[in-house]
């Protein structure tokens, strides 16, 4: 399989991490880098090692070498940046949440389809082995009917009024920021939408929430999710069915998952990746676009529009 190369928009910690990642994938090249300074964007390729740093990110898009962009901005940018890749012919691996509303949204799948180029929101914790072990153990019957799952992600932002958590304007809050995490590990998991939403939050002297309780009901399941700004939440997830449960610590960037029957420990899984784990879905990207497919099955356009709605439920009834 050739190697393709990834453009990544922004210099930031995210985007830091990913390409670390980078180069565990077999697959992936880290050809050019962009941001808004141009002495930003040599000292990152400098630093991981890119062949491009760009000033501007159209430059980038507009590069005819790169395969694919990595979209690491806050989430206020996403929607235009990849509009503007998606229309300089680019596939796109866009940070969660991609969009800041549904409608947003809907026009990037339309617009990706149309143009016959991938386009994948980047929840790289659906990609990691300990999170495949724990639904293989929960589709095999394991813990028999699964009757709650319980999620939180959540770790202590200092407040600052300008800062971009804190700012309504560059769509802040702890919702957006980390909430996106538990919703998306519940669904990983459920077989239906969360309904019957009762949320409690508190909000900020900005306007903007720094945390969030949710609680509902996926057909019978009972579904429990937090997130923080306040401070730092056990940020395990947890699958209880009738014959017992599965423990998932820190699931965001899951390593290891444990099983339960009642009080006994009956199986563990442990992975021994020397990563942070971004290069499983950078690997899949690959594959993908290698196989000509212009959507991934396990974090699909639906997947995103889903998201999309909950996090507006969410939201309004704050």
């Amino acid at each position: 399989m050739t190697k393709l190369n990834w453009g990544v928009v922004s210099t930031g910690r995210i985007a830091a991490l990913f390409c670390q990642d980078l180069a565990f994938s077999v697959n992936s090249h880290l050809y050019a880098v962009a941001a808004r300074k141009q002495a930003d964007a040599d000292d990152f390729a400098k630093q991981y090692d890119a062949e491009r740093a760009y000033q501007g990110y159209q430059t980038l898009f507009d590069d005819p070498d790169v395969d694919i962009v990595y979209i690491a901005t806050p989430h206020n940018f996403h929607f235009q940046q990849t509009y503007d890749a998606l229309m300089a012919g680019k596939h796109v691996l866009c940070e969660k949440p991609m969009t800041v509303t549904v409608d947003e949204c809907q026009i990037l799948t339309t617009l990706a389809k149309s143009k016959g180029l991938l386009l994948m929101e980047a929840l790289w914790t659906y990609f990691l082995p300990a999170m495949k072990q724990a639904k293989t153990w929960l589709d095999g019957g394991r813990i028999g009917q699964l009757k709650h799952v319980k999620v939180d992600f959540g770790y202590p932002i200092p407040f600052t009024a300008d800062g971009r958590e804190y700012n309504p304007q560059l769509a802040g809050g702890c919702l957006l920021d980390m909430g996106i995490y538990p919703l998306a590990i519940a669904d990983y998991f459920l077989k239906s939408d969360i309904n019957h939403l009762y949320v409690q939050a508190n909000v900020c002297e900005t306007g903007v929430e720094d945390d969030v309780i949710i609680i509902g009901k996926s057909d019978d399941v009972m579904v429990s999710l937090a997130t923080s700004f306040q401070c730092r939440l056990s940020n395990n997830a947890y699958l209880i069915g009738d014959k017992g449960y599965i423990v998932i610590p820190d699931a965001f960037r899951a390593s290891e998952c444990h099983l339960y029957h009642l009080d006994d420990l009956v199986d563990s899984f442990i992975d021994d990746r020397q990563s942070m784990g971004y290069h499983f879905e950078a690997d899949e990207v690959c594959r993908l676009i290698e196989q000509g497919d212009i959507e991934s099955k396990l974090v699909t356009h639906k997947h995103s529009l889903l998201f999309q709605s909950q996090l507006a439920k969410v939201k309004a009834l704050i």
